[in-house]
This record gives structure tokens, sequence and C-alpha cells, in this order.
């Protein structure tokens, strides 16, 4: 017998006692799978300085602003894709530059949420019953549009400044920063959207 009749009949014998390699590949992927998925969220012990009870208020509080920077995204993209007239090119423009930065902020959100031990959002903290921006989106006229987004901002900022404070209250300076930068932003759409309408 041949070497290579040697080795032919030792890979059939093999193929014939195992399952073929695209089997073999679908069952691993499958258990890798299965045990991937198994992991549940639980509640976590975070030992980094501030109280339980803080970090449970504080991620309330986010979880509600987390709500409104949703709201807020969807609002500035209705108003991007439907304003018209002689301020289009300007809204259209600083409309998407604003909903790009909104959606981002909704994960470092979320992520501070996490980092505070809590699920994101923490469930009776974020629905629409929290929210101080409103879903709805009325405006017709791009003045209109801007008039109603000036007054969501503020709100919100607003919302950001009381839980910045309380997050200070308690020691926790991250989750201030972090809303000093968001206000710092919300803040300056404001005065750019003053600056656009002011005649």
């Amino acid at each position: 017998m041949t070497s290579d009749a040697t080795a032919g009949s030792a890979r059939e014998r093999l193929s014939a006692s195992a399952p073929p390699l695209t089997d073999r590949i679908h069952e691993r992927s499958r258990e890798m799978t299965q045990s991937v998925l198994k992991p549940k969220l639980t509640e976590e012990a975070v030992a980094t300085g501030i109280d339980d009870d803080a970090r449970q208020r504080i991620s309330e509080a986010l979880s509600a602003i987390l709500t409104d920077t949703y709201v807020l995204v969807i609002k500035t993209h209705i108003y991007h894709w439907n304003v018209v007239g002689p301020l289009f090119h300007a809204v259209h423009t600083m409309t998407e530059d604003q909903y790009g930065n909104l959606f981002e902020a909704t994960d470092t959100i979320a992520e501070r949420i996490r980092a505070l031990g809590n699920r994101a959002p923490v469930a009776d903290a974020a629905g629409p019953g929290k929210a101080v921006v409103s879903a709805a989106a009325p405006a017709t006229s791009a003045h209109d549009m801007i008039a109603d987004l000036i007054a969501d901002h503020e709100a919100a900022i607003r919302k950001m400044r009381d839980t910045a404070d309380m997050a200070e209250k308690h020691d926790d300076l991250v989750t201030h920063d972090m809303l000093i930068e968001r206000m710092t932003y919300h803040e300056q759409v404001v005065w750019m959207w003053r600056a656009l309408i002011t005649e």
C-alpha cells in the first residue's frame, strides 16, 4: 500500500467517525454563544466613597436626564428634516451637529449610571412623566422650531444643574464634572440659537 493510499484511508476513517468540520465549528460557536449569554445583570457592590443611597438618587436623576437627552435627539432630528425657509441651511446644519452630539451624550450618561452600579436607565426614574423635554415637535416655522429647542435646552440645563449640585454634595465629582461639561454644551447651543433668531 502506498503512502497516498494509507493517508486516504486514514482520512476516510476520520471523516466517517467525526462530524464534518463545519458542524463542529457551528456546535462550538453555539456553545460559546450560550456561555456568553448566560450572565445576568445583578446588583453590584460599588465601593468608591459614595454611599448606596446617594448612588441610587444620582442614578435616578441621571436616568431622567438620559430620557430628556434622547427626546431632544428625536425632536432635533425632526426639525432637521422639516425646516424650510431662509434659515433652512443654518438650522439644517446646526441641528445635524446637535443631534450627533446629543446621541453621543446618551452613551456617556448611560455609562455613568452603570459606573454607579445601576442599570441604565433606572426604570422608575426614566419614564415620560419624568421628562422636562417634550417629544412633541409642533413648530412649523424655523423661528418657532428654534424657540422650541431653546426652551427644551434650557429645561435640560436646569435639571442638570440640580443633579450636578446633588452629585457635588455627595462627593460624586465625576458626575458633577460630566454634567458641567454637558451644561456648557447646552448653554452654547442656546446662545447660538438666540444669535440666529435675534432681529
